[in-house]
């Protein structure tokens, strides 16, 4: 991969081998897009930038959706196709094969590294969208992060933040008087949101050890950065999740990366596939978020580059703040279509030789309109291009490889095996025990005044995980009496 004075090479301008099309390192934190209808060659396009940027020491992030960009840490295997490409753009003897710095990871932890946060880190608003609440709902919760704040209760994983809805359950009427009204239907649809949640795998992703951010911003003895792929073929399926994971890891970027300024290239570039699944049906709280985010991240030394079919998918707020793209062909089928195909061609600077709205339509495999950031941040004249063959290979490494690589990036020592520290299923449990000693005690000292035996379907469920935590089937019986919680909430 060549990378010189700052630039990477994407490819040459289609018919004009001599003239090359470079991508300036120094405005790459300047956000970017990567647009394109199915099979027009998006994926190669991400490849290629990502193997530019890992060249010049920038670490990567991305999700592979369809399981196609492991190959990335093997050599291109040459085939004949990519060759014939090379020579066609004048790359000629300068194109050879060549591996990259991979670490692999995986929410579930079965194609890579375990990637955790904490209920905590992700927060009420990400939750919310990704349990899908209404409003009253999204309230209640809320509350109970605002509750755990001032009685010092660790949300950590699924397990505390049921301890604490059923707490809650409890003392309804109570938590209702000072912070507004907490109803006993709100928590048990949250109850049963998290119970679709766990199904679809969630409880996997909250917990520690949480992902520490200096473990995707690593280069490797040669100087090369790291290319963290994210294997989201299983995560894709769940796609609230996917994309509150990928929401919470700009979030962290964001609030915990230092100012950087301007440099000569970026700290970190972030790619979003599927990028559309971000903004459909989003609340409009995580909308603003994400063009918060997406303004002010660029300061801390971050690119973000969204991956999605057409530019029509990304919210004008944000697509204004794209600096640098790349458009691939466009199908122009209906009217509303050809109407779009328009749109997105007046956003580019527009070149004399060519009509970018007709071009658009007529473009190959691996060719595209390319736009982007030159000297004092201005948009380039939009050229016709040729992508660049891959230096690595395309489409998925081999498991040999991949194991290989997950052994050298060192980090299954750290994150592959699960923390369950003291928390507030711990906390809550004690002062369930602590009740229940000092009742008894009450009872035995008073035995003529017995209260009376009705107990509230929270206090019974939490007085049984008492005695069942004392069990070495504590942990297992606790996760059932929630189940049963769960079932008499909907009654």
């Amino acid at each position: 991969m060549s990378e010189t004075d700052g630039n990477i090479y994407i490819g040459s301008y289609t018919g004009a081998p001599d003239s090359k099309q470079n991508f300036a390192l120094k405005w790459a934190n300047r956000h970017g897009l990567i647009a394109g209808a199915t099979g027009t060659g998006k994926t190669v396009t991400l490849q290629v930038l990502s193997e530019g940027f890992s060249a010049a020491g920038v670490p990567v992030f991305m999700a592979d959706v369809k399981g196609d960009l492991s190959g990335m840490c093997q050599p291109s295997e040459m085939q004949d196709f990519l060759v014939k490409r090379a020579n066609i753009i004048g790359l000629g003897e300068d194109y050879k094969a060549q591996a990259f710095p991979c670490a692999f990871w995986d929410v579930f932890g079965k194609e890579g590294t375990p990637v955790r946060t904490t209920v905590s880190e992700i927060g009420p608003i990400l939750l919310s969208h990704m349990l899908e609440l209404n409003d009253t709902q999204e309230g209640v919760l809320n509350i109970a992060f605002r509750i755990a704040d001032e009685e010092g209760l660790l949300l950590l994983d699924l397990k505390d933040l049921r301890a604490l809805l059923i707490s809650m359950y409890d003392r309804a009427a109570e938590i209702s008087a000072e912070y507004g009204n907490v109803s006993k239907p709100s928590i048990g649809a949250i109850q049963r949101a998290l119970l679709r949640l766990e199904d679809q795998g969630a409880d996997k992703f909250l917990g520690e050890p949480a992902l520490e951010l200096k473990d995707f911003m690593r280069s490797n003895i040669d100087g090369h950065g790291y290319i963290n792929i994210l294997n989201a073929t299983e995560l894709m399926q769940s796609p609230r999740l996917y994309v509150v994971f990928l929401l919470w890891l700009l979030s962290e970027l964001f609030e915990k990366l230092p100012e950087a300024g301007d440099s000569d290239k970026p700290k970190l570039v972030f790619f979003f596939d599927e990028a559309h699944l971000l903004f459909n049906d989003a609340p409009k709280p995580l909308l603003e978020k994400v063009e918060q985010v997406v303004r002010l991240i660029r300061s801390k030394g971050v690119g973000i580059y969204f991956v999605t079919q057409n530019p029509q998918d990304i919210p004008e707020t944000v697509l204004g703040q794209l600096g640098n793209r790349v458009q691939h062909g466009l199908r122009a089928f209906t009217p509303k279509q050809q109407k779009f195909i328009k749109v997105a061609a007046e956003t580019y600077r527009q070149n004399p030789a060519f009509d970018v709205a007709d071009v658009i339509t007529e473009l190959g495999v691996g060719e595209a309109l390319v736009s982007t950031l030159e000297a004092k941040g201005t948009p380039s004249v939009v050229q016709r291009v040729l992508i660049r063959p891959p230096s690595s290979r395309l489409g998925e490494a081999s498991a040999s490889a991949k194991d290989m690589a997950r052994k050298a990036d060192g980090l299954g020592d750290k994150y592959d095996s699960t923390i369950d520290r003291e928390s507030a299923y711990e906390l809550l449990l004690e002062r369930a025990k602590a009740k229940e000693a000092q009742m008894t005690k009450a009872a035995q000292t008073q035995p003529k005044k017995r209260a009376s035996n009705r107990q509230s379907v929270a206090e019974a469920a939490i007085k049984s995980a008492v005695r069942a935590a004392s069990s070495s089937l504590g942990r297992q019986l606790m996760k059932q009496l929630m189940r049963g919680l769960l079932g008499g909430l909907k009654r």
